[in-house]
């Protein structure tokens, strides 16, 4: 749950007294253009960020408070965060794996590595990997610990439309299978249509409009959630 959450920098308000909740099990779309406050919403969910004003709260818990405690089920990926480029894949998904205190860790990075297709690159450090490889080691990485949230934030950017499909299909998976809370931020608008229970859209800091895509499109009388996404932010 999300509380009158601010965050200002010097003189510029990035996010601004945003309230809402996601129950568990849902796929949630955070939308809005590039500078709007989504990442900075995400960084202030995992606690990275330190919130000007407002809390977050999950599964009951401040995670200003009670930081580990709560990141032990969580887990995300961001086009903002690199992996360390110096290690392997499969030398990436053992330090996070031990971070997580991951249960049968070889079996898990093995089924992941099977996962994402990227056996034949297991080997190869992470900085000498293309910008879709990298995508779906983060991917990997953000599965390691099967987290009961998951925040992700351009889950598909730099993936080619056959493995953006594939990537997808992982997520709606793992989503079904672990009756996982997904906040999804992306620009991608089919791809939150096919994900998605419910789309929050966001513009300068504040969400001006929810629900259902469907609903949505009705109401802004428009005939898709991509026209919709334009109205909202050049309105």
């Amino acid at each position: 749950m999300i509380n009158n959450l601010s965050k200002k920098y010097k003189n510029i308000l990035a996010v601004n007294n945003l309230n809402f909740k996601i129950n568990k099990g849902k796929i949630i779309g955070l939308l809005g253009p590039n500078g709007c406050g989504k990442s900075t919403t995400i960084g202030m969910m995992l606690g990275l960020i330190k919130p000007s004003q407002g809390s977050v709260m999950i599964n009951g818990l401040n995670i200003e408070n009670n930081r580990t405690e709560v990141l032990e089920k969580m887990n995300f990926i961001s086009p903002y965060i690199e992996l360390p480029k110096k290690l392997t894949i499969e030398e990436n998904l053992k330090v996070y794996g031990r971070m997580y205190g991951v249960k049968n860790l070889k079996d898990k990075i093995e089924e992941l590595i099977e996962k994402f297709n990227l056996v034949e690159f297991k080997n190869r450090k992470t900085g000498e990997l293309s910008s879709g490889q990298k995508n779906r080691v983060s991917l990997a990485k953000a599965l390691i610990n099967d987290p009961e949230i998951l925040l992700l934030d351009e889950p598909t950017t730099s993936l080619d439309p056959d493995v953006g499909d594939y990537v997808r299909s992982i997520i709606e998976d793992f989503a079904s299978k672990k009756n996982a809370t997904i906040l999804l931020a992306s620009h991608n608008m089919n791809e939150v249509e096919r994900l998605c229970d419910e789309v929050m859209m966001m513009k300068r800091g504040q969400i001006i409009d929810k629900g259902i895509s469907d609903d949505l499109i009705k109401k802004h009388g428009r005939k898709n959630l991509e026209e919709v996404f334009l109205k909202i932010a050049r309105g």
